[in-house]
């Protein structure tokens, strides 16, 4: 099954017209790694997944370019996008209370989850989370079982700074409007809003409040 699964989702991202130029670069130069957990509800699998994040961080270096890990749960059972935004901030929050045993939040960004710098960090460096599930509203984030993908931060600022970003970003809309045949409205400008936002997939107003606190209780 673990075999099977990770076929299924290079594929999944393989589609020809697929939006997410990010993750079809990270596929195409070998840079997306897989790891097949169980199930997303579940907390057998955090210190598993928190050990993989850490040695991912440790081993990526500061020159890379669409480096991504994917956790991928094949045991889960079918969640609303509701239900899938409460589990994969549970997921957060046991990986962090892991992970804060030694290793401290990544400096170059905020650990408030209102703040436009926010990002998740692990293993001393920032990762901008992607999640997908079978009942995602956006056909870009629906895979038959849910995944988080982790993305290094600091490719965001290399692209920024390379005047790549905002190219790079135009197209993906352009992408994902042929894809899903229409525009994504949780699609923000990278640094203008939280970041926290976009995690789930799910569309949230404006006095959505994030279920995150690096200080607050760390519940499974």
């Amino acid at each position: 099954m673990i075999e099977a699964t990770r076929l299924a989702f290079e594929a999944f991202i393989g589609q020809p017209a697929f939006p997410c130029l990010g993750a079809k670069a990270s596929q195409a130069r070998r840079q997306l790694q897989t790891l097949v957990v169980h199930d997303i509800a579940s907390a057998r699998d955090d210190r598993r997944i928190t050990r993989h994040l850490q040695a991912f961080a440790a081993q990526v270096d500061g020159d890379s370019l669409f480096a991504s890990l994917a956790i991928v749960f094949p045991c889960s059972a079918r969640l609303s996008e509701p239900a899938f935004e409460a589990v994969l901030w549970r997921r957060l929050r046991a990986i962090h209370a892991i992970d804060r045993a030694s290793h401290d939040w990544d400096s170059s960004v905020s650990a408030d989850p209102a703040s436009a710098d926010f990002s998740m960090s692990v293993g001393g460096r920032a990762f901008y989370v992607v999640g997908l599930h079978a009942d995602a509203s956006r056909p870009a984030r629906r895979f038959r079982c849910p995944v988080l993908v982790f993305n290094l931060h600091h490719q965001f600022e290399r692209l920024r700074a390379d005047g790549r970003y905002e190219k790079l970003r135009q197209a993906i809309i352009q992408r994902d409007i042929a894809f899903a045949g229409s525009p994504n409205p949780m699609l923000a400008v990278h640094g203008r809003s939280s970041e926290a936002r976009q995690y789930s997939g799910r569309q949230v107003g404006a006095d959505w409040v994030c279920p995150f606190h690096v200080n607050g209780s760390e519940q499974r």
